[in-house]
């Protein structure tokens, strides 16, 4: 008798204010949700104590389910607004620190290969990702915040983007 295998993802969607994450468990074709949520941090508060607030919390989802990997989008920076990008930045140095202190995997990847990997669309809008991520997890009801959807798109993403590299590996090509 053959055993089946299960693989954990997590998802972060960062945000110096609001992270959203996302667990995700992989079975044999099939997706379950484990945990969706946000990690929160006040504005008021001094940078410092804002990025512990974000590595306690997610060092916390890490401890809990242990995941293989995670799943974390890369930075899109506007010219427009530089402030917005060096705050992200700080937050997703956390996150992946916190993949290293606990040794996962980290998969970082661009909104459009996020969007991409789960709709088959990386222009695709928030509707179409978060339509597609209920598909996914066969929910019928929304889910809110939009944090945590698009968390659990990228720990879809992250999933999808790792079983494509495996597969090209095994076909002996060098990039997907």
């Amino acid at each position: 008798m053959s055993e089946t295998v299960s693989t954990i993802y997590l998802g972060v969607d960062p945000g110096l204010g609001t992270t959203g994450y996302g667990v995700l468990r992989f079975t044999a074709g099939s997706i379950e949700l484990l945990d969706g949520g946000t990690i929160r941090s006040k504005a008021s508060d001094p940078l410092p104590t804002r990025l512990d607030e974000l590595y306690c919390g997610i060092i916390e989802v890490l401890d809990k389910y242990r995941p293989v990997a995670m799943g974390l989008e890369k930075i899109y920076a506007h010219y427009k607004h530089p402030a917005t990008a060096i705050k992200m930045a700080h937050a997703r140095g956390i996150f992946c620190l916190a993949a290293a202190r606990r040794q996962v995997s980290l998969i970082s990847l661009p909104a459009t290969r996020i969007k991409k990997l789960v709709t088959g669309n990386g222009r695709a809008g928030k509707e179409q990702v978060a339509g597609m991520v209920r598909h996914l997890l066969g929910l019928t009801a929304e889910i809110k915040p939009d944090d945590v959807t698009d968390a659990l798109a990228i720990a879809i993403a992250a999933y999808e983007s790792e079983k494509n590299d495996r597969k090209y590996k095994r076909l002996g090509r060098k990039d997907s």
